[in-house]
């Protein structure tokens, strides 16, 4: 069988023992596995699916699944990979930019022009997930990132035990950019957001300005000595196997009415399935959102848990879960 599709004894043996691709028959005397010819297609099938990095959940959806699932999962797969190239691309820029030497300073500043209204519901988002203290200093605020190819800026806010997303349109001039917006910066700049109807940020290799009708603030930017903030695309591309789609009241009901277990956890099931996650955080991300439709998605007991809101693809959040006692 390993010779005829491709699969090496050991990945034979690997997808045997995770119930995905079991033999016809074990000898109870040798153990030796014996295959049936009927067989031969699906194990070919999955050695394609193993060499273009399809994970074991995506391998059994396309055996096991159905036709429409299986489509699905390819489609979500060919996804992954499409954002893997791009963020590859990305990295691969940002290297080349590192590799110019240090007195070629940045010479053409980045201006973005943003919709007051929208800068602060994205900010509104993510802002609870902003670490309270700088402990961590590579991640002590709001994170921009921008290109001028996609026409929005995104904020990232993570505290290493959750991670908030959400985007806004912008207009950019200046090639693109990555920085982190210091906590006290963005806890200034948000209370001007009402009054105004655009906002106007600039950003160079040293400052930090933005301009909000009358008001102008600045800040020294102090991240390009630090590591790189995490990569929340990356940590984006999860493994859903269950999606709960439901309002917030009920998920707030849930919790009151028993969900939540002690010391503040949380606890979410479907078919068997539990993850824990810390209670406040998981209402805060809720919170945040600003929508009532909510769908959970849950990948295992030891995955991230992911918060997304169907009104607003842009917004998410992610919690860390607690492992199982």
């Amino acid at each position: 069988m390993a010779r005829a599709s491709g699969l090496g004894v050991s990945a034979l043996r690997f997808y045997d023992g995770a119930g995905v691709f079991v033999p016809a028959r074990v000898d109870p005397r040798t153990g030796y596995r014996w295959y049936a010819p009927e067989q031969l297609p699906d194990a070919r099938l999955i050695a394609r699916l193993r060499r273009v990095g399809m994970p074991l959940a995506g391998i059994e959806q396309v055996l096991r699944g159905g036709p429409a699932v299986a489509r699905e999962a390819l489609d979500r797969h060919l996804r992954r990979l499409e954002d893997g190239l791009t963020d590859a691309r990305r990295e691969l820029s940002a290297v080349r930019a590192r590799l110019e030497p240090r007195e070629h300073p940045m010479t053409e500043p980045t201006r973005l022009t943003v919709p007051a209204a929208a800068l602060a519901a994205a900010l509104d988002a993510v802002r609870f997930a902003a670490p309270a203290e700088p402990g961590a200093p590579a991640i002590a605020g709001v994170y921009l990132d921008a290109d001028p190819a996609d026409g929005v800026v995104r904020l990232v806010a993570t505290d290493r035990y959750r991670l908030a997303v959400a985007s806004a349109p912008a207009a950019q001039q200046g090639p693109a950019v990555g920085v982190l917006l210091p906590t006290a910066l963005v806890d200034a700049v948000r209370p001007l957001l009402g009054g105004s109807e655009k906002v106007e940020l600039t950003v160079t290799d040293a400052r930090l300005d933005v301009r909000a009708g009358t008001h102008v603030l600045a800040a020294e930017r102090a991240d390009e000595e630090r590591p790189d903030y995490p990569d929340y695309r990356r940590l984006a591309r999860l493994e859903t196997t269950h999606r709960l789609e439901l309002r917030a009241e009920e998920l707030r009901a849930h919790l009151a009415s028993g969900g939540a277990a002690e010391d503040g956890v949380a606890v979410l099931a479907a078919d068997g399935l539990e993850v824990r996650v810390n209670r406040d955080y998981l209402l805060e991300a809720v919170a945040a959102g600003g929508r009532e439709q909510l769908v959970l998605e849950l990948g295992g007991p030891i995955a991230p848990l992911a918060i997304r809101f169907p009104e607003r693809a842009d917004t998410y959040s992610l919690l860390m879960p607690i492992a199982p006692s």
